[in-house]
């Protein structure tokens, strides 16, 4: 347990950034922040590099695409445009026209409001997925990755950890069930060990070097 919990805490030092973070949400239980969330989770769901997605959902808020309202009333040429400034190319045309039919969607469906999403499936995960499922651009990946980033702003789903974290778990011979794996983190840093751990399953953090940094502590 002391070396699982060492290796945690190199994890966190060195990749715990949530990819939420780094898109620059403030990420809260707040109609804003939930919404430029989804928009993040449409982007990393496409096979494309998380640096460019999250480059691409940076453009997107800088282009007034922080809301649903905001992005329904951009015309499907400047969301194209700042797809490409954040050079999300491959894929910047089919993006763009999910992202404007996913903005329309969460006004009809949520009233814009993805709190109401979450009260209307509760705290279920598969509930959760199933619903999420619903947007354009989001599959059961991308459902997964907008529950591993969404506990920071729902703690009542937490521990939340998809197949991805538990098998990069696996790799380090840490636990990889929710409960264990949250025992080696707060319930503050636990988003923060998972989105290390996706990290580790992307190649980002070579193994044998955390479990060196891990073993010198």
């Amino acid at each position: 347990m002391e070396r699982d919990r060492a290796l945690a805490r190199v994890l966190l030092d060195r990749q715990g950034r949530t990819y939420a973070d780094e898109a620059g949400i403030r990420l809260a239980d707040k109609p804003g922040p939930l919404y430029q969330l989804l928009v993040l989770t449409t982007l990393l769901s496409a096979r494309i590099r998380a640096g460019v997605a999250v480059a691409a959902a940076r453009e997107l808020f800088a282009a007034g695409c922080r809301t649903p309202q905001g992005t329904a009333s951009r015309s499907w040429q400047d969301l194209v445009d700042a797809l490409g400034r954040g050079h999300y190319r491959r894929y910047d045309e089919r993006t763009a026209t999910m992202l404007g039919n996913a903005a329309r969607l969460c006004l009809e469906r949520w009233n814009g409001d993805l709190r109401r999403l979450h009260r209307e499936a509760g705290n279920d995960p598969s509930a959760l997925r199933r619903e999420l499922t619903r947007f354009p651009g989001v599959g059961p990946t991308g459902a997964d990755i907008f529950l591993r980033e969404v506990q920071v702003a729902w703690p009542e789903l937490r521990p939340y950890a998809d197949r991805k974290v538990a098998d990069a778990a696996r790799r380090l011979d840490l636990p990889s069930t929710p409960e264990k794996l949250a025992s080696l983190a707060g319930p503050a840093d636990f988003p923060r060990l998972v989105s290390a751990l996706v990290r580790v399953s992307l190649g980002q953090q070579s193994i044998t070097e955390l479990n060196r940094a891990a073993a010198a502590r």
